[in-house]
């Protein structure tokens, strides 16, 4: 295998430390007499390839050889060292499923902004804002000016309620910077929403008028910065579908804008593109 080379006790030092210097090397020891060492030997094989020397895979053969084995407390076969800067990171002993060893070559293979937008996602999730906006600080404490960190502080300090300072926020983006309009049509839809009767108020307006064409482009509006980005979107399409003249095409604007939001690649905001696509086609 391209990625894959045996290891002996006297390669380790070249072969896995130092090269874990530049590449996470994967260190799998193994038996030809143990089945479920063979078949870890196997999947790893194929899988390192699929990673395109992004990570490698170092095969300590035990029966060959068991200094390597004693000296990193091997317990079992197959068993898994990772190392990573010359120092070992990760441990697995006995057989691994497929999706475990996809999950730990896809950590290794992350950049330090991958990393940190996975552990955002994760606090975005819960809309755990506060963890989220501590977490963003420390990012860019660590690397000021990447401009993707500010970006995601100004969308969270949003959704937070904190509309002053995400506009402070907003103002050390760089107007180029990528996605830069998630937060500041965010931000806009948010401060529209403060200036317009609450969403108890349009839903009974719409019940005596369901086809009053600005109750239900004010109700977008209110829905998309509570983030009830669906029931938003329907009020949108609706306004567009009625009257597509109104308010210089506004209820198309108002989609678009919600899809901005959403981010690229949000299933919802795919779905409704297809509607309001269909529609106006």
């Amino acid at each position: 295998m391209q990625h894959a080379f045996n290891v002996t006790p006297n390669s380790f030092q070249a072969d896995v430390v130092e090269r874990s210097a530049s590449v996470p090397v994967v260190l799998l020891f193994w038996a030809d007499q143990s089945a479920p060492a063979k078949q870890a030997k196997r999947q790893l094989e194929q899988l390192v390839d699929q990673y395109g020397g992004k990570v490698l895979l170092g095969l300590a053969d035990v029966a060959a050889d068991p200094t390597l084995a004693q000296h990193l407390r091997v317990q079992a076969l197959p068993s898994l060292r990772v190392i990573d800067q010359g120092q070992v990171v990760h441990q697995l002993e006995g057989p691994q499923p497929e999706q475990a060893l996809r999950s730990l070559f896809d950590q290794l293979t992350m950049s330090a902004s991958d990393v940190i937008k996975a552990q955002l996602g994760q606090y975005l999730e819960r809309k755990d804002f506060r963890s989220a906006l501590e977490f963003l600080k420390q990012a860019i404490a660590e690397e000021p000016n990447n401009a993707s960190f500010r970006v995601e502080l100004a969308d969270v300090l949003v959704r937070e309620g904190d509309l002053d300072e995400a506009r402070k926020a907003l103002e050390t983006v760089p107007a180029d910077a990528p996605e830069r309009d998630r937060p500041e049509t965010r931000l806009a839809l948010a401060d529209e929403a403060a200036s317009l009767p609450r969403r108890k108020l349009l839903l009974r307006k719409l019940v005596d008028e369901p086809d009053d064409i600005e109750t239900l482009h004010q109700l977008a509006v209110v829905e998309a910065a509570a983030e009830n980005f669906e029931a938003g979107l329907e009020s949108a399409l609706k306004v567009l579908q009625t009257d597509r003249s109104y308010g210089d095409d506004i209820g198309r604007l108002t989609m678009i804008r919600i899809f901005t939001v959403l981010g690229k690649g949000n299933e919802l905001a795919n779905a409704y593109r297809r509607r309001m696509f269909n529609f106006m086609h």
